[in-house]
Parts: structure tokens; sequence; C-alpha cells
């Protein structure tokens, strides 16, 4: 039964949706064949959610304009056929109505169905459901050399399949992702339990991992904050049908803040499964402190249109275009401060020690926790599962992604992104990986064993033989 009881795409609007779908893609190979041979191919896209500064190209973008929409929504078979560019917000408001959702929805409403599959995804079903490039039944993609291929995950395009996820746009773009969905309820029950000692925390949600549930209690959703070594949270959420109050965390309240207590016995919550999905956007988690909209006093005066991660995004590349934070800093005699906005994932064993590092060494507060465990472990005829070998992770076995957002003072003398380097070097240590949506220092030899190396170039080979596109290196680390 559906959120609305709405009915399934009838034949003829999922013909509309893939003539409408066409005509998008007859657009797309017509703005590549107008750039020079001697440019590279790049996305005519006026945002983005990567926080690395790029080289400016003077040559035009790929037209992805008509590629952002849901297709169509298969609630029979629980799948949907989504364009590359369709915002989350868009394909969580198609599938909603049946009852629906992404197996994997990230945090932020502004981020693409294609750009979590070439650039990784994370949130709270990841536990259970991986990551959104697991999700992916088979996927169009306009690779380097102009060719539109369907990559699946048996056909003869594989590699590409197994090769897209954390390539960056720099073995193609998606054109078309059939993706499966999974059965929401309409409430989402919240449980946030409170930790004085994050090695307490790792015991604990390790059980969780492996029971799918707390004190008798299913888990279905499951991430967790990191205020300081004595005061720390995992959230547990669980499906729900039962009517009831619910809070809401778009108006003066702030939902990271509703985390925090004082006693043993979890708080409890309830949101709806739309207001869950997005508990972060509305104040980018709580990176919109930076910009006074949780002062009381200017967030009744803040609209709430305004409160929403893709417009504090559009302040923060104000920032960095005028350099506003340092001018302030060096104002009161400061030096300027090193932009620290990463993800990383270590194994769960390593979790509490990664942490205590950080607090220790990385003066920024909070920090995010998400568990994830890839969801293909393989099967008799093929053991190990499908390999990704952009972002080896093990199967079989739990990471934990942490997630920190801010900036660190610099200290003069210091080589530029010391505090970056320092973090590369201690996850590299405790066998995890690092995001690469942010600033990244790695040396050509490091980064080749940790992302793809041999394998990675033969796909650069085969798939955009004339280096039409940016290497991974060259776009992650040097910002070309």
């Amino acid at each position: 039964m559906s959120l609305l009881g709405k009915a399934g795409h009838a034949p003829a609007a999922r013909e509309s949706g893939f003539a409408a779908h066409r005509a998008g893609v007859d657009r797309l190979l017509a703005s590549y064949r107008a750039i020079p041979e001697h440019a590279n191919v790049r996305l005519a896209k006026k945002t983005s959610n990567l926080f690395r500064a790029r080289a400016k190209n003077t040559a035009p973008g790929l037209d992805v304009s008509g590629l952002t929409r849901v297709i169509a929504v298969d609630p029979a078979a629980k799948t949907a056929d989504v364009a590359g560019m369709t915002t989350y917000e868009e394909l969580v408001a198609a599938t909603l109505p049946y009852g629906l959702a992404p197996l994997v929805v990230p945090q932020l409403k502004t981020i693409t169905l294609g750009g979590a599959v070439t650039g990784l995804g994370i949130e709270s079903t990841s536990f259970r459901n991986g990551l959104p490039h697991e999700s992916v039944l088979e996927m169009d993609v306009l690779t380097g050399a102009g060719e539109i291929l369907t990559a699946t995950p048996d056909n003869e395009h594989a590699d590409l399949f197994r090769g897209f996820p954390n390539s960056y746009g720099t073995l193609g773009y998606t054109v078309r992702l059939k993706i499966q969905l999974e059965e929401v309820q309409p409430y989402v029950a919240l449980r946030h339990v409170r930790f004085r000692d994050v090695r307490e925390l790792e015991t604990t949600l390790a059980a969780i991992v492996t029971d799918r549930a707390y004190q008798g209690e299913t888990v279905d959703y499951l991430d967790g904050v990191v205020f300081s070594a004595e005061e720390s949270y995992l959230t547990l959420g669980r499906r729900t049908d039962e009517p009831g109050p619910v809070s809401d965390y778009t108006g003066m309240d702030v939902y990271y803040r509703s985390l925090q207590h004082e006693g043993a016995t979890p708080k409890r919550d309830r949101l709806t499964i739309h207001d869950y999905l997005w508990r972060w956007d509305t104040d980018w988690f709580w990176c919109s402190r930076a910009f006074g909209t949780q002062n009381p006093k200017i967030r009744r005066f803040w609209p709430k249109r305004y409160r929403r991660s893709s417009f504090y995004w559009k302040l923060v590349a104000l920032d960095h275009k005028y350099a506003i934070g340092d001018k302030l800093e060096a104002r009161k005699g400061n030096p300027p401060r090193e932009r620290v906005v990463q993800d990383i994932e270590v194994p769960l064993e390593r979790t509490a020690d990664f942490v205590e590092w950080f607090l220790r060494e990385i003066p920024i507060e909070p920090v995010w926790l998400c568990p994830l465990r890839l969801r293909d472990t393989g099967g008799p005829n093929r053991p190990g599962g499908r390999a990704w070998p952009l972002y080896p992770l093990e199967p079989d076995r739990t990471y934990v992604n942490v997630g920190f957002w801010s900036a660190v003072p610099t200290t003069p003398g210091q080589p530029q992104g010391a505090a970056n380097r320092a973090i590369e070097r201690t996850v590299t240590e405790f066998d995890g990986h690092k995001s690469l949506y942010s600033d990244s220092f790695y040396d050509k030899d490091e980064f080749a064993a940790l992302y793809g190396g041999n394998t990675y170039t033969e796909l650069k080979k085969r798939y955009d033989p004339d280096q039409r596109l940016l290497d991974l290196y060259s776009k992650a680390v040097q910002r070309k």
C-alpha cells in the first residue's frame, strides 16, 4: 500500500517520460560535438556539492538540462529509471507517493543520483544497504569517447559498471540509471542513545549492526554524532505507520540539538519519513551556525526557503571567491584558516581510535558517524561479491564514515593543508579511505594505491582513449 494510495505510472506516462529523456540525450550529444577536440569535456552545470576548487574552463560544457527528471517509477518491481542529473529531492518526491524510497538517500537535497554514484554517497541505511551505487541495476554512460554505453553487472561493459563508482566524471557521465527502491513507512520513530565514552559507543554500534536491533526494538536507520569525548550519541530509527505527533525541525528548532540529553534513558522523537530523510538539510547538519542561522533572533527572520544546504553552499562559494573569512581573520591579526571539509571511512574497530585522535589533534566539533557495509558480499559462484576497485572496501567488514566540516587555524611554517595531510596519514594508518569531494594532498603513487591503480588506468584507455576527460588524480588532487 502506498503512502498516498497512488497507482503506478501508466504506459502512456512512461512513454512520455522516456520521450522527454531521449530529447535531453539528443541535446547532450549535440553539446558534446560542439566542444573543441583539444578541450576537456566538462559539465555545463552551475551548482555542485564538491568542496574542492578547480581550474576555470573557457570551452563550452555538456548540456545536461534535459537530464534532470525521474523518467518512470515501477512500484510493482520497486525500481525507477532516473536521468543522471536528477536531484535526490526530485527523486524522493517521485517515489514517496508509492511508499518507496531509494535504498540510500544522501543527506543533502541537491545531490544528484549520478553524482552520488560517481562520487559516492552515504546515509543512515548504509549499515544494511551499502552505498548508492550498489542499488544500481544498469546505467547509460556518456564516455569520454562520446559514446553512450549501457553498463550492467554482467554485460560487455561490466568493467565500467564496477569502475564507475568514485570515478568523479573521469570515465564518463551517467545519462540514465535504473535503481532499486525499498518500501518505507509514513513515520520514523527515533531513539537518541547517549554515551560518555566513544569506546562504549563503538561496542554498541557493532552490536546494533549485527543484530539490526537495540534493547529488543528493530533498528532500520542508524547514525550518530560526537559532540566531545564525553558526549556522543547514536540515533536509532524504526519505520512505523503508527499515527501520532511528529516534530518539525524546519522551523525554530534545530535537529542536531534535539539529540542532546543528560540521562541514560534514550530520548525518543518522531518524524515523518519526508522530514527524516531531509533532517540534516535544513541546517546543513550544523554548518548553518557559521551564518548565524541557529541564533533565534536571526532564525526568526531568515526565510524558510533559504534554510537549506544549497543556499548555504552559495554563501560558502562567495566566501571562497572573495576570501571574506580570511579578510575578517586578518583584521583580527590572525592568519588564514585551513578548510577541513572531509568524510572518511575507517573500519568499525578503529572508530574510537580515530575519533579520539581527531578530537585531540583537530579542533572541530561536532562530527558525524555513519556505519556502512557493502551490500553485495557474493555467494558460492562469486566469492567476495562485486569489486568496486576505485574505492575498495572489504566485503563482510563494517566501516564507519566520520564527517567533519569546518576550518582550523593555520600555523606559520606548516605546509599547505597541514591538518588535511595529517588526517590523510592517519586514515591510511587505520586502514581507511577518504572521499574525494574536497581537498586532497596525496602523492601520485599513494593515490594510485588507494584509488584503483592499474585497473583505473585500463578503464581510462578503454573508455576515454583520447583523454577528453580529466584523470582522477588531476581532478581530485591537482584541482584541474
